[in-house]
């Protein structure tokens, strides 16, 4: 079976064992993983969940036994960020001829894919550097015809896009071989995208270079991939539950998980991606609301770049009402801005899991009759000011009678966008999880990054996956004792050395580790700048670090994802390296009963001097009593 094939059904075949191991539905499992195709463009969103089984490689094996192969390449590539915390999802994209890296916000709403170019006249300061024509031997400047608008010049096309926050992108259009990772089965493909020359609002200001546009559309991305007949005209979404981010975008055909709730989808009534929504239930009671309600202007909209959801005045009303009746225990508060009159509660404690127990379920049924249920995640966001307070995510729409869903309605949630068929499908899943038990590598058309390590190395093992663990390794069965790096910093060595703390500190919060875990080994000079050796340790007592924090700083670190103040200048990430645990001796195993059992020997050995002491003392005193009348024994007095 070609490697590639094996890649695309691992992740797969991963993710249901994983749901089979958790809800004892192993037979449901086995008949979704057989039919799953192997044309799937898996995108993993990162930040996830550790929690493999020893036997879960024995599974994975027989299971890939059984898949078939199909001839449609898949591609996978990996999401970064949080929906609240960074209002977006990222996934890395490279362009161009040697390929020029770039992070991309992932957007359904959008039908455009753009990055800042270099010629950009008005374009903020991002992640990655601007893309540079001059510099990629494929790229083509779109020529002007009657079925673009042309530039000044007539010379090239143009492209502008205007989103509702009052931000803006304009720039000419290009094409270039468009590549998709490591990850990817799929071979580069030359792709239409923007090349950006002016940035305005949260475009401008925003970490995250550009858009990568699924929308419906001729420059979309999916609509220029579908049509060249390379895959399968359909992608779907995974985001992670609230806290945690992560999880998993498809990019590619996939058979429906048993339970998936469809609703229809009309390209026709509008170029966003749409559903069906008939009613809104909260605790299992129906608002009363005219279905109608739900289909004004563009109808319900599905979109990816919105973070909350908003309603229809009526709607949001209805739903905030019933939502408040039903909080008895929980006291209303203000929101953590003052600006917005958030409606908020305190008192629901800060476990997530446990949000049940305060919050009522929701369920969104379609005009089929299928219901797709919201766990309290799906409807509220944290206070940032107050521990254990939640408000509602959920807002009107101001006069605009469409209802727009966002990312919170469907964190944790598999939607499956599924254009072929004019359908979207809603599966709820832990999507923390799914890139977790994703751990293939070596797809057979890796697009060289500039990230990429060439001289990365791992103790245990010659051959690297990209999170620098072993190929043959399923998280779980590998410990990681430590991690060093050696980092190049373009600050002379005695600007720098004042300042390692202050450093080790920005290192820590950029790798979510506490700074304790970040020790310096050594720091030396390198022309007009350093270099510096870094090791992080596992936290607390702890002997190794967790899979799940390993394989997020090894991408932080990989990925130039480490963001530091521009008084360290620039730094390029020299060497990494993986260490399993060291071997301990028995006695250092056993240090701790060790130490307990000598101190109960010493508080033993003086408790029992103790003794011995007061009996010996009870003895000279019984033993120096005379009586008054006892006779004494005459001593000779001495010569005067």
């Amino acid at each position: 079976m070609p490697s590639s094939s094996i890649h695309a059904q691992a992740w797969l075949l991963l993710l249901f064992i994983s749901v089979c191991i958790r809800t004892h539905l192993c037979s449901a499992a086995d008949d979704l993983i057989r039919s799953f195709p192997a044309s799937a463009m898996v995108l993993p969103l990162a930040l996830s969940i550790n929690s493999s089984r020893p036997s879960i490689e024995g599974n994975f094996r027989r299971l890939v036994r059984r898949e078939t192969i199909h001839n449609t390449p898949d591609a996978r590539m990996r999401l970064y960020d949080d929906l609240l915390a960074n209002g977006y999802y990222t996934t890395r994209l490279f362009i161009g001829t040697p390929p020029q890296e770039f992070a991309l916000i992932v957007d359904t709403g959008s039908t455009v894919t753009y990055v800042p170019c270099s010629t950009c006249e008005q374009c903020g300061l991002h992640q990655d550097p601007r893309f540079q024509p001059d510099l990629s031997s494929t790229y083509q400047p779109v020529k002007c015809s009657v079925d673009c608008t042309c530039d000044e010049e007539n010379k090239q096309c143009t492209y502008e896009r205007q989103y509702a926050e009052m931000s803006s992108s304009s720039g000419v259009l290009g094409e270039d071989v468009v590549s998709f990772g490591k990850e990817s089965a799929l071979q580069p493909q030359r792709a239409v995208f923007g090349c950006e020359n002016v940035e305005t609002g949260d475009l401008f200001s925003q970490h995250a270079d550009g858009i990568i546009g699924l929308g419906r559309g001729q420059l979309s991305i999916m609509d220029q991939l579908a049509n060249k007949g390379v895959m399968s005209d359909s992608f779907s979404l995974c985001y992670g539950g609230m806290g945690v981010g992560g999880g998993a975008m498809v990019l590619g055909g996939i058979s429906p998980p048993p339970g998936m709730v469809f609703s229809h989808s009309n390209p026709a009534r509008s170029p966003y991606y749409n559903v069906e929504l008939k009613e809104i239930h909260v605790a299992g009671k129906p608002l009363q609301l005219s279905p109608r309600v739900f289909d004004g202007k563009h109808g319900t909209v599905l979109d990816s770049g919105t973070t909350y959801a908003y309603l229809p005045e009526a709607a949001f009303v209805a739903f905030k009402d019933a939502i408040v009746k039903k909080l008895h225990l929980l006291k209303q508060i203000r929101g953590p801005d003052p600006n917005y009159n958030d409606i908020c509660f305190s008192g629901a404690g800060s476990d997530v899991s446990q949000l049940s127990k305060s919050f009522p379920a929701v369920e969104m049924v379609f005009k089929n009759g299928q219901k797709f249920s919201l766990a309290p995640e799906n409807y509220l966001f944290r206070h940032s000011k107050v521990h254990g307070a939640y408000c509602l995510g959920i807002f009107q729409n101001g006069k605009d009678p469409t209802t727009l869903l966002g990312g919170i309605v469907v964190r944790n949630t598999l939607v499956t966008y599924d254009r072929e068929n004019k359908r979207i499908g809603f599966w709820k899943t832990n999507c923390s999880e799914l890139w977790e038990r994703l751990h293939i590598s070596g797809a057979p058309s890796p697009a060289p990054s500039a990230s990429d390590i060439r001289n990365s190395t791992i103790s245990v093992a010659p051959s690297l996956s990209p999170s620098g663990l072993p190929d043959n390794i399923i998280p779980g069965h590998f410990e990681v004792g430590h991690i060093t790096f050696d980092m190049s910093l373009s600050v002379k060595y005695p600007d720098l050395m004042p300042h390692i703390s202050e450093l080790a500190a920005y290192i820590a919060h950029e790798l979510e580790v506490k700074t304790y875990q970040v020790h310096l080994l050594n720091v030396t000079s390198q022309g007009n700048g350093s270099l510096i050796q870094w090791a992080i340790f596992p936290a607390g007592s702890s002997d190794h670090i967790s899979n799940t924090t390993a394989l997020s700083i090894i991408s932080r670190l990989t990925e130039h994802r480490v963001r530091l103040p521009d008084t360290f200048g620039s730094y390029q990430l020299v060497e990494w390296k993986v260490e399993p645990p060291k071997k301990r001796m028995w006695w250092q195993q056993h240090l701790l009963a060790l130490i307990v059992g000598v101190i109960v020997a010493v508080a033993l050995a003086m408790s029992t001097l103790v003794a011995w002491y007061v009996w010996s003392h009870r003895q000279q005193m019984l033993g120096s009593y005379k009586p008054v009348n006892e006779a004494v024994p005459e001593q000779e007095l001495g010569q005067l």
